[in-house]
């Protein structure tokens, strides 16, 4: 479900006690974790960690008035989502995810960088953290300019 709230407070505000409650300790992991310079915003509709544009003001996408997605917090129709967009982005610690996850004993519902979760209780949340910890920003910043560069024949 997209979320119109102008603020994180708004945006938790609007969710059932049960949502609110996961959401707000998986926020509370990621910020406890998430390295100096990434800013939490409202973007897309989702509790978002983001590269500020004063750090990188080409933004994302390359419009320079949309900050740099890093993390992304959501309450969907039929699940809670973590969007890892730094272990999307990087074949190593994708790997690294992968297998702290299962070595942790849980059940790894994930796309390309969405984690999905009905409870908290199927989310390892210290692999949560350290995935997100592993990512300074202008290693990220780094990574995304490098993906954006046109591909050789």
């Amino acid at each position: 479900m997209h979320s119109i709230a102008p603020t994180v407070a708004k945006y938790l505000a609007a969710l059932s006690p049960d949502r609110r409650k996961a959401i707000a300790t998986v926020r509370s992991v990621i910020k406890e974790h998430l390295p100096s310079g990434y800013a939490e915003t409202m973007q897309y509709g989702m509790i978002s960690y983001v590269v500020p544009l004063r750090l990188y003001p080409a933004g994302y996408l390359g419009k320079p008035d949309v900050p740099l997605p890093f993390v992304s917090l959501a309450s969907q129709k039929n699940h809670m989502a973590v969007y890892l967009t730094n272990v999307y982005a990087d074949p190593k610690l994708d790997a690294w995810f992968k297998a702290a996850w299962r070595n942790a004993g849980k059940k790894l519902d994930m796309g390309k960088s969405c984690l999905r979760f009905r409870q908290l209780d199927e989310l390892a949340l210290d692999v949560l953290g350290q995935a997100v910890a592993r990512t300074p920003v202008a290693e990220h910043a780094a990574r995304y300019e490098q993906s954006r560069k046109p591909r050789g024949k």
